[in-house]
Parts: C-alpha cells; sequence; structure tokens
C-alpha cells in the first residue's frame, strides 16, 4: 500500500520538474531572441507541441515573465524578470563601486555601471562627479543602446545577426551625431577589436561618453565615463587609459584576469 501512494507522489515530483524544466527552456529561447518570438517559433526552438507551449507562455504571462508583444503577436521576456535581475545586482553593485568612486574622484567626471536590457542600456549604479558642470543621471535609467558608449560596449558582445535582429534598421535620429545602422555595424567591429566605445554628442548633444567591457562571473557590464564633449574632445586617450586600468582592478578583485581587449 504504502509503496502504491509513493509512486503517485514521484510522478508528481517528475511532472512538476518537467514543468519547469521547460518553463525555463521557453525563457531561454525568448532570452536568445530579445526581439520576441511566436508561439510556434518558440515550439519549434524548444521541440515542444505548440499547444505545451501555449499553456507554459500563459502561466508565465500571468506572472509577468513573459509579455505579449501585442497585435503584431508573439512574445518577449517581461518586466517581472527585469525585476528579479536587478535584485540580483546588489553583489555586482556592492564589488564595483568602491572601483567606480575611484575612478570618479580621479578623472572628476560621472561615472556608471550599466548591462544591457533589450536593445537598451539599462545603468544599474553610478556615481556622479562633484563639480559645477556635471553629468546627471538616475540609476535605473534605459537609454538607447546604439546611441551611447556602454550600449556599443554592451553591442559588441552580440553576434552581428544578433543586433541587426535587434535593432530597427532605421535607427531613430536622436542628434546630428547619431550613428545610421551602417555606421553603427561599423563602430562595433572597432569596439570588438579594442574593446573600448566612444559616443561623441550621439544621444545628447553637449555630451560624451566612453566605455569598456566588464566580464565578470555575475555578467558582462560596461563601465563609462560620461562627461561634456567640451571637456572630453581632449581627454580621450586619458580616459581611455582609466578605463584600462578601472577594468583591470575589477579583475583582480573577483578572481578573474584582466582580458587584454
Amino acid at each position: 500500500m504504502a509503496k502504491q501512494e509513493a509512486e503517485p507522489l514521484e510522478d508528481q515530483r517528475h511532472a512538476g520538474i518537467q514543468v519547469i524544466a521547460r518553463a525555463a527552456a521557453v525563457m531561454r529561447a525568448l532570452g536568445k531572441n530579445p526581439q520576441g518570438l511566436s508561439l510556434a517559433a518558440i515550439a519549434q526552438e524548444v521541440d515542444l507541441p505548440r499547444s505545451t507551449v501555449q499553456r507554459i507562455v500563459s502561466a508565465l504571462e500571468n506572472e509577468y515573465l513573459i509579455e505579449s508583444l501585442g497585435p503584431t503577436g508573439g512574445f518577449r521576456l517581461g518586466p517581472a524578470l527585469g525585476q528579479l535581475i536587478n535584485q540580483t545586482q546588489t553583489d555586482i553593485i556592492t564589488l564595483v563601486k568602491p572601483y567606480l568612486t575611484e575612478l570618479s574622484n580621479q578623472l572628476h567626471e560621472s561615472v556608471c555601471l550599466s548591462t544591457l536590457a533589450g536593445d537598451k542600456t539599462y545603468v544599474v549604479d553610478r556615481i556622479v562627479a562633484e563639480r559645477e558642470l556635471r553629468v546627471v543621471f538616475p540609476i535605473g535609467i534605459q537609454v538607447p543602446a546604439y546611441a551611447t558608449a556602454s550600449g556599443k560596449v554592451l553591442l559588441a558582445e552580440q553576434p552581428t545577426a544578433t543586433v541587426r535582429a535587434l535593432l530597427p534598421r532605421e535607427l531613430p535620429k536622436l542628434t546630428p551625431f547619431t550613428p545610421d545602422l551602417p555606421t553603427l555595424l561599423e563602430q562595433l567591429e572597432q569596439v570588438r577589436r579594442d574593446g573600448l566605445a566612444c559616443d561623441l554628442q550621439e544621444h545628447i548633444e553637449g555630451l560624451a561618453s566612453f566605455a569598456i567591457g566588464l566580464d565578470t562571473y555575475l555578467g558582462f557590464y560596461s563601465i563609462a565615463i560620461v562627461a561634456p564633449a567640451s571637456r572630453a574632445r581632449n581627454s580621450e586617450a586619458f580616459y581611455r587609459q582609466a578605463l584600462l586600468e578601472c577594468r583591470q582592478k575589477v579583475e583582480r578583485a573577483i578572481g578573474k584576469a584582466a582580458m587584454g581587449r
């Protein structure tokens, strides 16, 4: 009798594990395709019947882990996932903040730590410079990745095909200096070669930024210096060297050798 009762319990446990595994597979598929996927495309990606995928997607949508793309159809990762990710950033913030502070104090400029959220750069943490003319921006701000140094560093980690799928063919012109897609793709190739990126008034006129990639066991981030363009014009080499040194210090602190990008 006891054996007969144990078998259904084991079956229920196995079924529960299977549901979680399938939900995780659906979310991974959407994570690899930030532009979104249709139900049919998800089903093909995870090799499950469409009806099964529909039930999983519906459950995840109810928890805001997946969201609908609206009338165009399809689904992408939802806002609740971003909130969970943000809550896990505490370790990276605690780790990097002393080095961001040191970098800001060294240059007397604002600096930030960012990650990629879809086609936007998401500011995880920042230090605002204490001086009369400075750049101030809030933690959590999301700005177009294609027009910022941080965004270019983060986009350069993606294959060109992924970048093309992520961004529109016609990039919205934010300033007269905002790159078009062919120019951006050329810039990303340069970033892949030397690991450093710049934004010279491409996002906001009068502002410039310089960024470097930071590969950690907690994920891939960018560290950026954001300054008035009038000061940045003559300081690019200095900023680049400071960013390289900052990355080396952070990677030594987490036991990861500098990658020499």
